[in-house]
């Protein structure tokens, strides 16, 4: 049986909200991370190439019509990058991983260390 990635993140959300080992649940998030961050950059390119070809001027009306504040000045990988984030943070994937956060740090585990 072949897992996607999206399923390992909804099932790593699952296991953690479960776990009350502070360990294990930093492993989870670990991978997790490295899950919703791979998922990130395969839509980043998908996007990328969806917008080939969009004038500087078309692509930053679409970034404004999705509700995100640009200007002209931007480059164009910085324009796909907001669209691609826009789209990613609204997929199960990355909604699970967010929540899975969420509840981690509520918890007190985090995967930047407290300084």
């Amino acid at each position: 049986m072949v897992t996607t990635a999206t399923q390992r993140l909804l099932d790593l959300a699952a296991i953690a909200a479960a776990s009350r080992d502070e360990d294990l649940l930093l492993q989870l998030l670990e991978e997790a991370n490295a899950l919703y961050q791979r998922g990130f950059e395969t839509l980043r390119g998908v996007v990328a190439r969806r917008v080939d070809g969009t004038s500087p001027e078309v692509l930053v009306a679409v970034v404004k019509a999705a509700g995100l504040p640009c200007d002209a000045s931007q480059d164009r990988d910085e324009l796909v990058l907001l669209l691609a984030l826009t789209e990613w943070e609204m997929t199960p994937a990355a909604l699970a991983y967010s929540e899975m956060a969420e509840d981690a740090a509520r918890r007190g585990v985090c995967l930047v260390p407290e300084e």
